[in-house]
């Protein structure tokens, strides 16, 4: 490090020693092995972020992560993912140091901009490797320290690597004075879904079952959905009399209810969870373990995504279902998932209706093996695209993480 920069830092850190924090590990414990920490400066990248690092655990399966978020972030609004999520401290030079005596992590990827120059510049202290992605020349610098020299590019400069959407981006950074070799374009990423693979025997049986009637499929349904969905599938029927409904409701509690109202309705049911026999004159597949989504997925070329006709739920994660090349319908309700469903309605791997009536009238004409195909290949297109970044991501960081395995273990 050189002499200018120590001073400049030197003097950051005492002026931002007394900052206000309140911040906290809480009761997490550190994981055993290798820890990557991830820091998210959005939380509309946050989904994105999850998906890569369960594609990244595929490959690695003993690293664990650990999320962080902005310390101002309010993280209920950040959907749970299975991975510790928590604030950073504010920019404060003890409470940065306490982060990194806790979690120790062995590599940091920081998403986006909001850079923190206390808890960067100590960890690349450390000798963490560090990595910059879908970077922006945005430093969050305590008030105390905006008037020193060079804190954004000492700060900047900790990252081994700088990846940039843009040519502007990346321009902007080197004229900061950081090595060119550093800083290099590259999309961001994208969510890119790996389903678990299915049982090909379970498969088979299914499909032999359904004697290639055509079907479609209904998730995540709420029960004041139900009678929309019955009804959309009545009005189907009357063009495709052989077609089949799995019905898989978002409340296991709703299941058996609504297999007596059906046999009430006169529509010939069976309950897969409990019997798990389909026969040729089935009309209503009933389901309520979201695991078994995997097989209906595969089977149904149309997949209905509940929770979205009526308002409140939000809607339902529908790249699952685009991944196994399912056309997709939605209703208009779709908040929490609203980035998604825009991206796959333009590209025309999905479609919304807003009524019963509608939803059998898509129905019907997605089931043309023509339409269904043109859609679940527009939808293959989303959610491959963003693949390519994420495998050459995992590789640097497994190139990473080998180095200083190695190092640790020649010391």
């Amino acid at each position: 490090m050189s002499k200018p920069r120590s001073l400049s830092l030197a003097a950051y850190r005492v002026l931002s020693w007394g900052m206000q924090n309140t911040a906290s590990n809480g009761d997490i414990a550190r994981p055993e092995g290798e820890v990557l920490w991830l820091h998210i400066n959005a939380w509309e990248r946050h989904r994105a972020i999850v998906d890569f690092c369960q594609r990244l655990q595929q490959t690695r399966p003993n690293l664990s992560v650990v999320l962080t978020a902005p310390p101002d972030a309010d993280l209920t609004r950040w959907a749970s993912s299975g991975y510790p999520l928590v604030n950073l401290p504010a920019e404060q030079t003890g409470a940065a140091r306490a982060f990194l005596d806790h979690w120790q992590p062995d590599i940091g990827i920081w998403v986006g901009g909001g850079l923190m120059p206390n808890v960067i510049t100590r960890a690349e202290e450390r000798g963490i490797p560090l990595m910059l992605i879908e970077a922006q020349a945005d430093v969050k610098i305590a008030r105390g320290g905006r008037w020193l020299p060079d804190i954004t590019r000492y700060t900047i400069d900790c990252f081994q690597t700088i990846l940039c959407t843009t040519p502007e981006i990346a321009r902007q950074i080197r004229r900061l004075g950081v090595a060119s070799n550093k800083v290099q374009e590259a999309p961001p990423l994208h969510i890119s879904p790996n389903p678990r693979p299915w049982p090909e025997d379970e498969l088979i049986e299914v499909n032999h079952a359904l004697s290639g009637r055509p079907v479609w499929l209904a998730a995540w349904v709420q029960d004041k959905e139900f009678i929309s969905v019955l009804s959309a599938h009545r009005q189907a029927m009357r063009m495709l009399p052989r077609l089949a409904l799995v019905l898989q409701v978002a409340d296991v509690t709703e299941a058996g209810p609504l297999h007596r109202r059906l046999e009430a309705m006169d529509l010939r049911c069976t309950n897969w969870d409990e019997s798990g026999t389909i026969e040729d004159m089935t009309q209503v597949i009933l389901s309520a373990v979201p695991e078994d989504l995997g097989l209906w997925q595969r089977v149904s070329p149309v997949t209905f995504m509940g929770s979205s006709l009526e308002r409140g739920a939000g809607g339902a994660d529908p790249l699952i279902a685009t991944a196994l090349g399912s056309a997709v319908i939605h209703g208009p309700f779709v908040h929490s998932q609203q980035q998604l469903y825009d991206q796959l309605d333009r590209a025309g791997a999905a479609r919304t209706v807003r009524s019963a009536t509608e939803l059998g009238d898509a129905v019907v004409e997605l089931l043309a093996p023509d339409q269904a195909a043109n859609m679940a290949l527009a939808g293959w297109q989303i959610v491959t695209e963003g693949a390519p970044q994420a495998d050459h991501l995992i590789d640097m960081i497994q190139d990473y993480l080998d180095q200083r395995s190695a190092d640790d273990a020649s010391t």
